[in-house]
C-alpha cells in the first residue's frame, strides 16, 4: 500500500513567509491521517492536492493555537468543497468542547458528520484491519500527546511455483492458504507454511508534537521506520528548550538513536532559523539518517526490505 507523508506546516508558534503552522498528513491508500491543524493549515492542504472526500482521521497533540486552531478552517473548507464522508477527530477533552462551542458561536453548518473522541489516557486510540494509532503522554507545559501509526504484520509471500508443484488449483484454495489456513488437496494435507513465507513487518511512524525528550517517549517510538520530532532550537539554546518544554535538534537525534528509529525528520522550527543547516548538522553528528521538513515536502515511505 502506498504511503506518503505530506508536511503542511513546519514552523513553531508563529508562521513565516515560507512556513505555516504545525500540521502533518499521512496519505495511506485511500485514507488521510492528519496530525495537528495549526492556524491556516487548510491552505497547504488544498495546495497539496490531498483529496477532500477521503476517509479521514485527525489527531491533535495539544491545545496550543499553533497546533489546534486550524481545525475550524479545515472543517469549513472541507464542507465548502462538498465533503460527505464523516470525519473522526481525536484530542484531549477540551478539543471537543472548543469545536462544539466555536461551530455553534460562528454558526456554520457542515455537509458531513464529525465524530469527536476525547483522549483521556495513553494507549490505543484507533484500530483498523491493518493498522493502529496509539498515544503516549508528552512532556510539554500543557496536556500533550505524541502519536504512533503502526501497521500490522502483512502475510508472507505466496510461492505460486510451490503451489503448482503441490497440485493446488488456483482460486479459492490460494486465498485460504494466504490467510493462514491449512487445506486438504487430493486427500493430502497442505499447510499454509508450505507455500507462504513468514509474515512481513508493516511500517511504524512516530510523531512527537511539542515535548521534551523523555525515556517514556524513547520506548514509545521504539523501532520507528520514520520518526518526526520537534526541533525548535539549536543546542546553544538548550536552556530555552528546557524552559519552554521543547527539544533541540541534537536531543531529537539522541532520542531517535535510543529508540532505534531508522530515519529522523526534524520539524517545528523556531522563526529565528531561516535555514536549517545548523540544526541538521547538530542532529547528523548523532544520528546517521536525518532530514528536515519544509512546507509541502513529501516523503514516500516504502516497506522494509
Amino acid at each position: 500500500m502506498d504511503l506518503r507523508i505530506v508536511f503542511l506546516g513546519t514552523s513553531a508558534a508563529t508562521p513565516t513567509d515560507e512556513r505555516g503552522l504545525s500540521s502533518i498528513a499521512i496519505a495511506r491508500g485511500n485514507e488521510i491521517l492528519l496530525f495537528d491543524a495549526g492556524e491556516g493549515m487548510q491552505r497547504n492542504f488544498v495546495r497539496s492536492s490531498l483529496r477532500m472526500n477521503s476517509k479521514m482521521k485527525v489527531f491533535i497533540t495539544h491545545m496550543h493555537a499553533d497546533h489546534s486552531l486550524g481545525i475550524l478552517g479545515l472543517l469549513q473548507t472541507l464542507s465548502l468543497n462538498g465533503r460527505t464522508l464523516p470525519i473522526d477527530i481525536y484530542g484531549e477533552p477540551r478539543l471537543a468542547e472548543f469545536i462544539k462551542y466555536s461551530t455553534r458561536l460562528i454558526g456554520f453548518g457542515l455537509s458531513f458528520d464529525v465524530n469527536l473522541h476525547s483522549i483521556e489516557g495513553e494507549g490505543l486510540l484507533a484500530r483498523e484491519d491493518d493498522y493502529v494509532v496509539t498515544c503516549c503522554e508528552a512532556d510539554h507545559n500543557v496536556t500533550a500527546y505524541s502519536f504512533c501509526l503502526t501497521e500490522l504484520e502483512r502475510p508472507g509471500i505466496f510461492d505460486i511455483r510451490r503451489a503448482i508443484q503441490l497440485g493446488i488449483p488456483e482460486g479459492k484454495l490460494y486465498k485460504q492458504l494466504q490467510s493462514g489456513m491449512d487445506i486438504v488437496v487430493n486427500g493430502r494435507m497442505v499447510r499454509s507454511s508450505d507455500v507462504v513465507g513468514p509474515c512481513r513487518p508493516g511500517r511504524k511512524i512516530g510523531i512527537s508534537g511539542d515535548t521534551r525528550p523523555t525515556e517514556k517517549l524513547s520506548k514509545f517510538f521504539e523501532n520507528c521506520d520514520l520518526l518526526i520530532f520537534e526541533s525548535t532550537y539549536a543546542e546553544e539554546l538548550r536552556h530555552k528548550a528546557i524552559e519552554n518544554f521543547h527539544s533541540t535538534a541534537a536531543e531529537a537525534a539522541k532520542l531517535a538513536n535510543q529508540s532505534g528509529a531508522r530515519k529522523l525528520v526534524l520539524t517545528h522550527f523556531s522563526t529565528r532559523y531561516r535555514q536549517n543547516k545548523q540544526l541538521l548538522e547538530e542532529a547528523r553528528l548523532i544520528h546517521e539518517n536525518v532530514d528536515d521538513a519544509h512546507d509541502l515536502k513529501v516523503i514516500h515511505l516504502p516497506y522494509r526490505q
